[in-house]
């Protein structure tokens, strides 16, 4: 329980620090939403060019790992959609981004770091290869069901038109598929450049949960509290239990099976937030649970490294 403490409590502190900062007018709300911007279309997008154009995509990229966690979390994704519509009759747009909350687990912030504390450095192989693809994937397809069910009642060419300028225009999308680009080729990064893009990724996670902090002022979860747990619900423990049982119906190897299950057990990420804030949808939601699940997490967590320390 400490170590999972020493991991989440910095967090919270961030996100406190900025909920104290803009509820006592010591930083506006304008100040919160330059922020937000400055981390959604510039630091966040150079962190991932720069993960994925550095992590090495040829080793231990297992269809067995990757298929577990993303067919759980993509039944997730489907789960929150089709329960906010079906119980809580949110409008499709509004679905979507919970369903995005239901799918993006804080895979980096705290997946990595609670892995590490628990089985070692050289346990993160299966962690690296899930985040690789992490957010390509999700944005992917949060995407493209937000595009389809904007553009309902378009021709198949409309909505495909939408799709593309959704995606191409997306910062963070961008940022990922240069760093694809970079990775695959093997074109050389200037130093100069690479020292200029680690200084600016170096503030993306940190003034992230500070914007996130400031955005919990203006967003309270009074009237949400249904949708929020059921976010928390299939985040922390629908997503995790599927991958359990993916990964042991494909007899995975005890390393990967770690990694993949407490990733999918972690709170959804701060990216949940930057989603429903693009489209303007469900950003209570989206900003509460995170901040609720993350809190929840700690006793959940907790629980899953027990059961997974009965293997």
């Amino acid at each position: 329980m400490q170590t999972l403490l020493d991991v989440i409590l910095p967090v919270f502190l961030v996100i406190g620090f900025g909920y104290v900062a803009v509820w006592r007018g010591l930083f506006s709300d304008a100040g919160i939403d330059g922020l937000m911007r400055f981390t959604q279309n510039f630091a966040i997008p150079c962190l991932l060019f720069q993960a994925i154009a550095k992590i090495d995509l040829g080793s231990s990229f297992d269809p067995a790992l990757l298929g577990s966690f993303y067919a759980g979390a993509a039944i997730c994704f489907a789960a929150g959609l089709v329960g906010a519509r079906v119980f809580f009759d949110r409008d499709w747009e509004d679905c979507v981004a919970i369903g995005f909350c239901c799918l993006f687990s804080n895979s980096v912030l705290l997946g990595l770091p609670i892995t590490e504390r628990a089985y070692g450095a050289d346990a993160l192989t299966g962690n690296f290869a899930i985040v690789a693809i992490h957010s390509p994937f999700c944005y992917g397809l949060g995407i493209t069901a937000m595009e389809i069910v904007r553009n309902r009642g378009q021709s198949p060419l409309v909505m495909l038109r939408g799709i593309g300028r959704a995606m191409f225009r997306n910062a963070l999308v961008l940022g990922i598929a240069l760093g694809f680009v970079v990775n695959l080729s093997g074109l050389p990064v200037p130093s100069v450049v690479d020292d200029a893009l680690t200084l600016i990724s170096r503030a993306a996670l940190p003034a992230a949960l500070f914007a996130l902090g400031g955005v919990l002022v203006q967003y309270h979860p009074e009237g949400d509290g249904r949708t929020i747990a059921m976010v928390c619900a299939i985040a922390l423990l629908l997503h995790p239990a599927l991958v359990w049982l993916f990964g042991s119906l494909q007899s995975l190897p005890a390393d990967a099976f770690r990694s993949a299950v407490l990733t999918a057990a972690m709170a959804p990420g701060v990216n949940t937030y930057i989603f429903a804030n693009m489209y303007g949808r469900a950003k209570r939601v989206a900003a509460s649970s995170v901040l609720i699940a993350t809190a929840g997490s700690v006793i959940t967590v907790w629980l899953w490294l027990m059961a997974l320390g009965t293997l």
